[in-house]
């Protein structure tokens, strides 16, 4: 028979027994250990105050001292066991300063964690209103929530602009979008994320970058951002081809090789694509970016080009227009190949954001989105405890294709 692993000392097991006492249920176990918590929190206040004053209450010490107790605030606050009214001893003089129930203080910090967490996990200020209401039976408005979400700011600050690793082989740039209120109107924003794996094959989320107009300068931005915050050099970006990007990334790292989404310019390619002739064309583009080597994949293109072309002129236009970044992967081992030819990885990781995000249709401001947006990433890489697949056989080619780029 198993042991309980909750071993309790003598002191603990007369609480339990006194819990114990007139309980029915766990309801009334919960009630009882709410009057304990503020009872706890009071006697700990008249110790506190009888340290500040120097003699305890009642005491013929405190005669002609100078300072007195003068009474008590009662205050409510919130705790895991609910809202509990709190009498707070105040000296005549106005000096004392609790520090167990500390002033202006309503909340113990495990409210303020869980509301983080519930934040965290999509769900809306009215959602988690709502939650402490029903769980705690606290009452606690939405714009006291905002404040207590808004403390985290400073740390998404922070991890905004925290030093990077100098040299990235591998990055993948890709944006999400989100619906937001300015000046009484709803725009579209665009969150765009820098997915980077180090020398370790470790993921990290560089950083967010939130804008309503995308473009050139932007991007450069971005790649000025990374830059500036100790990124030397990049192996390989890996991106979707939005305009303007590419020219950002040469400017800011012009040794950078960039692999333009494999699976974005399928998804361009066959956009207008009638039906019935989907099936066969997605078969035949699989022939161009899955031949063996680049003189293959221009065979089939080509043979993709008298089949197809009178029908679909656009397709090929746009493949002959980004020949260059479409078939970067080809320079290289098949360990590497299948880590850039697709911006997969980063894709992933906006679907989860989306997941934590999709309560919420639209964000008051550019912070809350900042907020959400943090706090997911946060949660979603405790996650990432995992190399890639053939990581230690992809970066010892890496090594020899980019040899130069370490000694530099």
């Amino acid at each position: 028979m198993k042991q309980s692993k909750n071993i309790l000392t003598e002191k603990e097991m007369e609480l339990v027994q006194y819990l114990m006492q007139d309980c029915k249920n766990t309801s009334d176990i919960q009630s009882k250990l709410k009057r304990l918590f503020a009872g706890t929190i009071e006697q700990m206040l008249e110790a506190e105050m009888d340290e500040h004053l120097g003699y305890e209450k009642h005491s013929n010490d405190g005669d002609n001292s100078g300072n007195s107790r003068n009474g008590y605030n009662r205050k409510t606050i919130t705790s895991d066991y609910g809202e509990s009214e709190i009498a707070v001893p105040r000296d005549r003089n106005g000096e004392f300063e609790p520090r167990v129930l500390e002033k202006r203080q309503t909340r113990t910090d495990e409210i303020e964690q869980k509301i983080m967490a519930m934040y965290a996990k999509g769900m809306s200020q009215r959602d988690i209103e709502d939650n402490l209401r029903e769980i705690y039976g606290a009452d606690m408005p939405q714009t006291l929530i905002s404040k207590i979400t808004d403390k985290i700011l400073p740390e998404v600050n922070e991890w905004q602009n925290r030093p990077l690793e100098t040299i990235y082989p591998i990055i993948y740039f890709d944006g999400i979008m989100f619906k937001s209120r300015k000046d009484s109107q709803i725009v579209s924003k665009c969150v765009y994320s820098v997915l980077g794996i180090d020398m370790n094959g470790q993921k990290d989320i560089l950083g967010i970058w939130l804008s309503e107009n995308e473009g050139a300068s932007f991007y450069a931005a971005i790649c000025s951002d990374l830059k500036k915050r100790g990124v030397q050099d990049i192996f390989i970006a890996c991106h979707d081809n939005l305009k303007g990007l590419g020219e950002a990334v040469n400017a800011i790292f012009p040794k950078t090789k960039q692999q333009l989404c494999i699976v974005h310019q399928i998804r361009n390619s066959t956009k207008f694509v009638q039906w019935k002739d989907r099936k066969e064309i997605c078969a035949d583009l699989k022939k161009i970016y899955g031949a063996v080597n680049l003189d293959e994949a221009e065979y089939s293109k080509e043979e993709f080009r008298e089949k197809w072309d009178r029908k679909y002129p656009s397709i090929l236009r746009s493949w002959d227009a980004n020949w260059a970044e479409l078939t970067t992967f080809f320079n290289y081992p098949e360990e590497i190949r299948r880590l850039i030819y697709t911006t997969n990885a980063v894709e992933a990781y906006h679907r989860m954001v989306r997941k934590f995000t999709k309560t919420k249709s639209i964000f008051p401001t550019d912070d809350s989105i900042r907020k959400v947006v943090f706090l997911s990433a946060k949660e979603i890489s405790k996650k990432w405890t995992m190399v890639p697949h053939d990581w230690a056989m992809a970066y010892s080619q890496i090594m020899i294709f980019f040899a130069d780029r370490f000694a530099a």
